[in-house]
Formats: C-alpha cells, sequence, structure tokens
C-alpha cells in the first residue's frame, strides 16, 4: 500500500506541476462552467473516474501479494481492450478507428505476452 500511495503522491505532485507550469489552471473554472452536465455533474465525472481507477490499483496489488506478479500483469492486460468495449455496449460510445487500433494492440499484446511466457 506505501508503494501505491507514494507513486500516486508523485504522480499528483507532477501532474500539478505541470497545470501551474503551463497556466492551464486558470481556466478550470471555465472548464467546469461550460461541462455539458453542470458542475456538479463535472465534479462526479472527476470522482467516479479516480475511484475506480484506486480501485484497479488496490486489486492489482493485492494480485502481486496474493498470487504473483505475472498473474497480475496478464490480468491487466487482458483488461485493456474491455475498456472500450464496455463504452460502446454500455453508455452506446461510438466505435473510432483510434478505439479499434487500441484494442487491437491491446489483444496483440496480451497474445504476444502468452506465446512469450507459453500460457
Amino acid at each position: 500500500m506505501n508503494m501505491l500511495m507514494f507513486q500516486g503522491m508523485v504522480a499528483s505532485g507532477i501532474g500539478a506541476v505541470g497545470l501551474f507550469a503551463s497556466g492551464d489552471w486558470k481556466g478550470l473554472g471555465k472548464e467546469m462552467e461550460n461541462y455539458e452536465l453542470g458542475k456538479v455533474g463535472y465534479v462526479m465525472t472527476l470522482v467516479w473516474t479516480s475511484v475506480p481507477w484506486e480501485l484497479f490499483a488496490v486489486a492489482t496489488m493485492a494480485l502481486v501479494f496474493e498470487v504473483s506478479s505475472v498473474f497480475s500483469n496478464a490480468v491487466g492486460t487482458v483488461g485493456l481492450p474491455l475498456a472500450p468495449i464496455m463504452a460502446v455496449v454500455i453508455f452506446d460510445d461510438r466505435m473510432s478507428g483510434v478505439k479499434a487500433v487500441a484494442m487491437v494492440l491491446a489483444l496483440w499484446g496480451f497474445l504476444s505476452y502468452q506465446h512469450h511466457t507459453g500460457r
């Protein structure tokens, strides 16, 4: 858990430095006001995007400790193409060429990984 915490702190720090160094922080209020779902929708989108990522990070760490790092990596790799598929199925999102290429590359990476490990 310490590893996750420190990794998150460093990433947050680097993100904050980049936000303030670029001057993008000045436009955050305007971005929130212009958000299609309103201010509450903006905040809820940020919150409910971060919660699953944190759960994913904790679950990945749990797999490393309970099973093995190889299995954790395999689960993470096979899960990559599931996100765009679920976005299309659940949210009626449009399947673009970029999503299709990302899915093909994720599947290719998983299959290459499986071939390399012999499993």
